[in-house]
């Protein structure tokens, strides 16, 4: 980006690489504003339960007996075991696999057996009360849970006010779940996978077999925390396969991404920060208005989709293998004109990071 004359770099290659970076960026970025960690539509039945390695933390949501959804730090309360390992119905309780602990479906301790000596369960001076799973706020908009690890971020809706607003053409009550892509671990840090999402320079040259959708006809989105692009296509195809027509790539920081494409299709992808070098990552395909599609049209549209984030994948691990070169220490140049957007998400980032536990 040139600023006065002045090139500008992006983020320095240790903010992609750097462990000590990616620890602060735990307890900071992925903290304090509200966090993308899930899918409403996964839970089924109460007791459906989804472990969650997040910002270097084991996460649990569960589905309780009134049909909501909780989050919880998934550790024991005795000596702080991980109690779910793996995505399963756990039934009416949680039980921990080591003493027996166990909690019902609010995170209330239920048992805590002989925990004063044999038959003693209750040891004097001990209330249950005190002792039940440490619980994560949480935010549910639509299908999609978000959740504030450090319990300090605004309100979900004054903070995702920006992405909300770009809405009210969209009546997200009527949008249908049709399909899903999981994409498993790519070898990328996290902060690519966004930024490839909201800038347009890349797409005519590394999509250009994928889509039809002319470099000219695009633009940058920045406002606050809602950052993307857009394309407005003249000449619309909706058949092909290619993808062809209007379009939004919106974010809202850190980590939830949200496509919408024209006459009715949304896309939302969930990435999951491993670590420095890996990202897991899942895209939700949904129609507006209660549209129903074709096994054949949604075979076409999984088809495209999965091409398209392979080209971006590939990428975005290429970009991770360049950050190990003493040439990228510094950061990349940004494009004046087209990563207006990658520019403002890095400042973010920036912000975030040195205001330590403060708020984003």
């Amino acid at each position: 980006m040139v600023k006065n004359g002045k090139s500008i770099h992006g983020l320095p290659a240790k903010s992609y690489t750097d462990q000590q970076f990616w620890k602060n960026e735990c307890n900071t970025v992925l903290s304090n504003g509200w966090l993308f960690i899930g899918f409403v539509h996964e839970f089924l039945k109460s007791g459906d339960a989804y472990p969650i390695l997040i910002a270097d933390k084991p996460i649990l949501l569960i589905k309780n007996n009134k049909n909501e959804i909780k989050a919880f730090h998934n550790v024991c309360s005795h000596r702080c075991l991980k109690l779910v390992n793996e995505k399963k119905n756990v039934g009416k309780i949680i039980q921990c696999p080591y003493h027996s602990w166990t909690y019902d479906l609010d995170g209330n301790l239920k048992a805590s057996p002989h925990f004063g000596g044999t038959n003693n369960h209750r040891p004097q001076g001990f209330n249950n009360s005190d002792h039940g799973l440490k619980p994560i706020r949480i935010h549910i908009w639509y299908d999609w849970i978000f959740i504030n690890l450090s319990g300090k971020a605004k309100k979900f809706d004054e903070y995702a006010k920006p992405l909300i607003n770009k809405f009210k053409d969209i009546n997200l009550k009527k949008i249908k779940k049709v399909a899903t892509l999981d994409f498993g671990k790519i070898n990328t840090n996290w902060k690519f996978l966004i930024e490839n999402f909201i800038e347009p320079y890349h797409v005519q040259f590394v999509h250009k077999t994928t889509t039809k959708q002319p470099l000219k006809d695009h633009y940058t989105i920045v406002d606050g925390v809602c950052l993307g692009s857009g394309v407005d296509v003249k000449e619309e195809n909706k058949e092909s396969n290619t993808l062809s027509v209007s379009s939004r790539y919106l974010s809202l920081f850190p980590n939830f991404i949200i496509g919408t494409y024209v006459p009715n299709q949304i896309g939302v992808y969930l990435n999951i920060p491993i670590t420095p070098g890996l990202t897991t990552q899942k895209r939700i395909i949904y129609t507006t208005e209660g549209k129903d599609m074709t096994k054949q049209e949604i075979d076409l549209q999984k088809k495209i989709w999965w091409s398209v984030h392979k080209e971006d994948h590939e990428i975005c691990e290429r970009l991770q293998e360049g950050r190990s070169s003493p040439a990228s220490v510094h950061g990349g140049l940004l494009s004046p004109h087209w990563e207006t957007s990658v520019r403002a998400f890095q400042k973010l980032i920036i912000r975030a990071t040195m205001k330590g536990k403060k708020n984003v």
